[in-house]
């Protein structure tokens, strides 16, 4: 298990390698897809976004409204091929790490093998143990969007996998080949 401190920076993301188990700390940012519309929009009109995107982890998260005394509510991943559209961009202008369940477009693979970011996977249907991971929740832009809200969220030993590496190996088809691989023997 590979222990990661964010921020992600370049060499460290060009280390981590497809199927590698991580436990991730540090500071991140939720996005979904609302909030990465308005971020498209901002970066349009040469507005600054809510949070500098170098070596930036995106959760891909909408968690539920936190219930008295705990710092957030259920906090499980969204798909991320509904970000794709936007992720090349962020990619371009320094984004590293992005954390989602699914699979991702060809464009963002070429974008991450470009400039050397991962896509770690988070096990979904997991949002209440995934929730126990956030130190600390805070709405710093897009508030009206509710719990599409960018949030910076501090996180402490946070379990994923690496499910893209910045060479484009994807866990998605490795991991179904070797599989395959396995039940014909």
């Amino acid at each position: 298990m590979t222990i990661l401190t964010t921020p992600l920076f370049e060499n460290t993301a060009r280390s981590l390698k497809c199927g590698e188990m991580i436990l991730m700390s540090g500071e991140i940012y939720t996005a979904r897809d609302a909030a990465h519309l308005r971020m498209a929009e901002s970066l349009k009109k040469g507005d600054p976004l809510p949070f500098q995107l170098e070596n930036a982890v995106i959760y891909y998260v909408g968690p539920t409204p936190a219930k008295p005394g705990k710092v957030i509510g259920s906090a499980g991943p969204t798909t991320a091929y509904r970000m794709d559209t936007f992720t090349p961009g962020l990619i371009a202008l320094g984004l590293k790490g992005m954390i989602g369940k699914g699979a991702r477009s060809p464009d963002v693979i070429d974008a991450m093998r470009e400039h050397g970011a991962v896509y770690f996977g988070a096990v979904g249907g997991a949002g209440a143990l995934l929730a126990q991971c956030v130190v600390s929740s805070e709405v710093i832009a897009y508030k009206d969007l509710g719990t599409e809200a960018v949030r910076r969220l501090i996180i402490k030993d946070m379990p994923l996998t690496v499910i893209i590496d910045s060479q484009g190996n994807d866990l998605y088809v490795t991991g179904r080949r070797e599989y395959l691989q396995q039940r014909s023997t």
